[in-house]
């Protein structure tokens, strides 16, 4: 027999500092993330989430919705925050693109939803010529009642979206437009390899199937780390090392804003994606995987564009949600699928197994602890609201 456990036992002791320190970790997180929920929440009466603005007609448009069938064969969504300087030539290039595209071939269609994030300049303004001079039909804006975060923009545009393809592209126009050909090549091809699978079901359309194609910069990766500050180079390997623990290995650039999902892909994705700001991405990737979604990276041309939005407090911020990520679709989903299951009012049947231990368990104390933080996410998570459970 051991020696008991006393009051003032030095384990013990520690053991209790080590969970107050998690839980008062917890309790900052939580907090925090509270207050973002509840000021959003008050917010969305200052924004055009339920219609499009027309400067032509002085209508108000309703919002489609991404549940709604498609209209469209694309949307490309940019979110723009005080960009009034660097989104005229880059909306330029892109209209130019899918004009002459869509006189060339009048199955494509295509629409431009431009998300003003809270833009304290004139990027409402200049968004609002490009509607009055191309018409709401083929350019939107769409009004956030003030900054909430790259990654929440594009939620929000997605959500409205009517495309069959949907595209995510930076409003400095970085990555050449013409390579969304590169990216919708990809996803048709994967499409027609699972219509091939499937040939019963002759109604299975490209926006049914499943797919997400990610623009990347990996392979100017060694030209940028020649031309690159040593430091700013130091800080991208410790973040690409951070996201490859968070997120696991698959997309080796994982920040490029040129992304390209069929409607289905992106009404799951966006649906459940809780992150606002930079590190959505990386939740994107980690959602693809948990929900079966097939990934594909294509190489795209890239060039850097002055007037970068990437501040120190910004990476810290991005540890911050790749935090997040790590803790919230941690160790404990087993106890999250039961919560789900209860709410969503699905039956659940317990079966008795034959079961014995092995050894070599990977279950330790901080294990442990890890799983008690992640009780506490789930519980006030989902009971403060933080968490939305999309049905």
């Amino acid at each position: 027999m051991g020696t008991p456990w006393t009051l003032f036992d030095p384990y013990l002791l520690l053991i209790s500092l080590v969970l107050v320190a998690v839980f008062g970790v917890a309790a900052f997180f939580l907090e925090h993330m509270r207050r973002i929920g509840c000021k959003h929440s008050l917010e969305r009466t200052a924004s055009s989430d339920d219609f499009f603005e027309d400067p032509n007609s002085l209508k108000k448009v309703p919002c489609p919705s991404i549940f709604d069938q498609a209209e469209k064969y694309i949307s490309l969504i940019i979110p723009a925050f005080n960009e009034e300087h660097r989104l005229p030539g880059a909306f330029a290039e892109t209209i130019n693109y899918l004009q002459k595209r869509s006189a060339s071939d009048k199955s494509f269609s295509y629409e431009v939803l431009i998300v003003d994030d809270g833009s304290s300049d004139r990027t409402l303004n200049v968004a609002f010529d490009f509607v009055r001079k191309y018409k709401i039909e083929n350019v939107r804006v769409l009004i956030l009642g003030r900054n909430h975060g790259k990654g929440e923009a594009i939620r929000k545009g997605m959500l409205h979206s009517r495309g069959e393809l949907l595209l995510m592209l930076d409003a400095d126009g970085a990555t050449k437009i013409t390579d969304l050909e590169k990216l919708e090549c990809q996803i048709c091809t994967l499409a027609e390899k699972v219509k091939e699978l499937n040939p019963d079901d002759q109604s299975l359309k490209l926006s049914d199937i499943e797919v997400a194609a990610f623009g990347s910069r990996a392979h100017l990766e060694k030209q940028a780390l020649a031309t690159r500050k040593w430091y700013r180079n130091l800080l991208m390997k410790g973040f690409h090392l951070v996201v490859l623990l968070t997120a696991g290995p698959g997309i080796r650039d994982t920040q490029c804003g040129f992304k390209m999902f069929t409607r289905t892909a992106a009404r799951r994705l966006f649906t459940n994606m809780r992150l606002k700001r930079w590190c959505f991405d990386v939740e994107l990737v980690y959602l693809c995987k948990h929900l079966s979604i097939p990934m594909i990276e294509v190489s795209v041309n890239w060039s850097e564009i002055p007037g970068s939005k990437v501040r120190l407090t910004s990476i810290i911020h991005m540890l911050f949600e790749l935090i997040l990520i790590r803790l919230g679709y941690g160790w404990c989903f087993d106890v999250e699928l039961v919560y789900l299951c209860k709410h969503l009012s699905i039956p659940m049947i317990e079966v008795s197994v034959n079961w014995s231990e092995i050894p070599g368990s990977k279950v330790r104390l901080t294990s442990i602890i890890h799983m008690l933080f992640e009780l506490i996410l789930i519980r006030l998570g989902y009971g403060l609201g933080i968490w939305k459970i999309h049905t």
